[in-house]
């Protein structure tokens, strides 16, 4: 069979945890609130946890102790025996969202040969948006030690005819149990099932479908979803692999990076934009220079809308003659250009009463962009090429994919 990317891998699952205790969220989340944080550490104590294996943004300034830590409990953890291994499997996962909705999704393993985050790929797996490179040296650094890989990358499958990943739901009294517990902080629960031999030929013959009926010249199987600066770590790593040890790099498990697939039209799944919040900066100075931009309306009109706040202040504006296709970029490219030559700092965050909580001191300005469409997604990916980076996001911080199956990456 061709390799169309997604496979079976072997998965590793803890024993004997608490698995609300082991299960936290992506480390991108919840980047301005570091109280987060310490609430998961104050639940998981001294309990076996993926807390302990991996860097949330938020310590970004503190990567060196920080990386050996994990590189150390990454050991002690295959060292003590806490895992069981689910061999060359997927797993069906069903997550259910705080709202009560359950998005359902098949954790495996992608080839990086069919990924590519590099502008202007044609790969059958590419980026969204734009990679950030300088987020990636402390990821890839990680990597290169670290003998476990956990994912939080979820990874979209244009499957309209919903023949991927649904028809585990119909069949999963035959799948084998491996979890079903509530996740930390109230981010609702999330259960999975093995799917093991024959099983598998569900999801692998309907990927190979997809692949035969898609007319373009150079069919795209996969976008990124969440994760994209991790999956772009993993690719430079097994680039740097290829360059070290060369053909041996091609049986290297880092060739793999585990992921969860997810469908672009599961009824869970909503597109929500990824708002701004500018810190240390003079309003006034900022909204001077604002005024002045082109095609930029104070109020509701025809082109791009949306919301900027701060203090107890919320006012409509609206590009009339946009320089991008979407909001978001001509928003960003503004916010550069500014940033290039004053001082003030940008966050990206998830949520409208976030964006409101954190603007309540005098230098700081938020920006509430709208809803994004996903049903033209994979098309405008695919005449577009790579969106503006922090687009859009798939729910909100708490609806994110927790870090909980891991994955042997060393021989």
């Amino acid at each position: 069979m061709k390799n169309y990317g997604f496979v079976p891998t072997d998965i590793l699952l803890p024993k004997n945890a608490d698995m609300t205790k082991w299960s936290c969220v992506a480390c991108d989340q919840y980047t301005s609130e570091p109280e987060y944080w310490k609430n998961a550490e104050n639940i998981v104590g001294a309990s076996p946890s993926t807390l302990a294996l991996m860097l949330p943004e938020i310590y970004l300034d503190n990567t060196e102790k920080r990386t050996r830590d994990i590189w150390n409990k990454m050991d002690e953890y295959l060292n003590s025996d806490i895992f069981k291994t689910i061999e060359n499997s997927l797993i069906y996962v069903e997550r259910t969202l705080a709202s009560g909705a359950v998005r359902k999704g098949l954790v495996g393993a992608i080839d990086l040969e069919v990924y590519d985050f590099k502008k202007g790929t044609t790969a059958l797996c590419r980026p969204t948006e734009a990679t950030v490179v300088e987020r990636l040296p402390a990821r890839v650094e990680i990597r290169k030690n670290a003998p476990l890989e956990m994912p939080h990358i979820m990874m979209l499958l244009d499957d309209k005819d919903y023949s991927v990943i649904e028809p585990y739901s119909s069949i999963k009294t035959e799948l084998e149990p491996l979890y079903d517990f509530k996740l930390m902080q109230n981010s609702g629960s999330i259960s999975g099932f093995r799917v093991y031999g024959k099983q598998t030929e569900i999801a692998l013959n309907s990927i190979e479908k997809i692949y035969e009926n898609d007319s373009d010249k150079n069919p795209m199987l996969y976008a990124m979803g969440d994760g994209n600066h991790s999956l772009a770590a993993a690719k430079q790593y097994y680039e740097f692999l290829k360059e070290t040890i060369g053909a041996d790099a091609c049986s290297h498990p880092a060739r793999y990076a585990l992921i969860e697939l997810v469908n672009l039209y599961d009824k869970s799944l909503e597109f929500e934009p990824i708002h701004r919040v500018l810190f240390d900066i003079d309003i006034d100075e900022f909204m001077t220079e604002f005024s002045k931009e082109n095609g930029l309306f104070e109020g509701k009109s025809k082109g791009q809308q949306f919301e900027v706040v701060f203090s107890d202040k919320e006012k409509s504006y609206t590009f009339t003659s946009p320089e991008t296709d979407l909001c978001v970029g001509t928003l960003q490219a503004f916010i550069d250009r500014y940033l290039e030559n004053h001082k003030g700092s940008v966050d990206y965050i998830h949520g409208e009463q976030t964006v409101k909580k954190l603007v309540t001191g005098k230098d700081r300005l938020g920006f509430i962009l709208p809803d994004i469409e996903k049903n033209n997604f994979f098309d405008v990916i695919k005449k577009d090429g790579i969106l503006p980076r922090k687009t859009f996001s798939m729910g909100h911080a708490s609806d994110k994919r927790f870090y909980l199956e891991c994955r042997k990456i060393t021989l």
